[in-house]
């Protein structure tokens, strides 16, 4: 796994190196699920994909923005997949970005998922690595250095409404409303990797991206978005779920299926579950 890890790191310096030196305009590609792809997104791609050919214990590898499983090496372990620039579209606009790491065995779907990776392009660079505990580690004179564990609180302050507002249900809205009533901060940029690692950081709340009219199985994928995040959250102490059950229970089919999801702090999940239980 270290070696993974190590993987990961140098992925990150170049991409650090690319974002602040690359193209931010679109390409003539879309990604396998109609979203056009960015140069960087692009280029993010085949840094990573370049740096785990090299890797013996990784088996295969899979990219949010490509449509197919690659086998990389037959004797390895690990399978990963990977959102290789997530939220790309802030970078010209200079708002965080992150990429994502979830890593399998056996299978892509979340009962195999024993550890994850994100790391946050902002102001600093940081790493947040999921195994059996959650520490994050900051890129300082061009080494990643460990500088916390983190743990969430039963009980945030902030709230992280994602989708389009005008296709949620009603029962989800009154929902955010509540929460807005009861004193909860917006915190919400339009990427997922600094969205939700703000809410890590500061002890919890409740990210949402539910199911709407308009995408009725939610937006975020599964293996590169919401899989490696709601390890992450579990063992902070905090949960993801998809509305009604955990979102480590969601049943994968494709590699880029998506789901409904809610990551927070106890006491945010536990009044999703409550509002759900009574309207779904």
């Amino acid at each position: 796994m270290q070696d993974i890890i190590k993987a990961i790191e140098e992925s990150a310096k170049k991409i650090k190196y690319l974002i602040e030196t690359g193209d931010t305009s679109k390409s003539e590609f879309e990604n396998s699920t109609g979203d056009t792809q960015l140069k960087l997104d692009i280029q993010s791609d085949k840094i990573i994909e370049e740096i785990f050919a090299k890797i013996p214990t990784i088996k295969a590898i899979v990219s949010e923005e490509q449509d197919e499983i690659k086998n990389i090496n037959e004797n390895g372990k690990y399978l990963i997949a990977y959102d290789p620039l997530d939220g790309s579209s802030l970078v010209d606009v200079n708002l965080s970005v992150g990429s994502i790491f979830g890593i399998y065995e056996n299978e892509f779907n979340a009962k195999n998922i024993v550890a994850s990776v994100y790391v946050v392009f902002g102001p600093r660079v940081e790493m947040v690595v999921t195994t059996s505990e959650v520490k994050m580690y900051r890129l300082l004179n061009n080494e990643f250095k460990f500088i916390q564990n983190i743990k969430l609180n039963e009980k945030g302050k902030l709230n992280a409404p994602g989708s389009t507002q005008n296709c949620w249900t009603s029962f989800h809205k009154q929902l955010i409303d509540d929460i807005f009533t009861d004193g909860y901060r917006l915190r919400y940029s339009g990427g997922m990797v600094p969205d939700l690692h703000q809410i890590l950081l500061k002890g919890g709340g409740l990210f949402s991206y539910p199911a709407t009219s308009d995408r009725p199985k939610g937006k975020l994928r599964q293996l590169f978005e919401v899989f490696p995040f709601a390890l992450a959250f579990e063992k902070a102490g905090g949960q993801a779920i998809d509305g009604e059950k955990r979102v480590l229970e969601v049943h994968t089919n494709h590699i880029h299926d998506t789901t409904a999801c809610f990551f927070g702090s106890n006491t945010e999940i536990k009044r999703v579950l409550e509002v759900y239980s009574k309207n779904v």
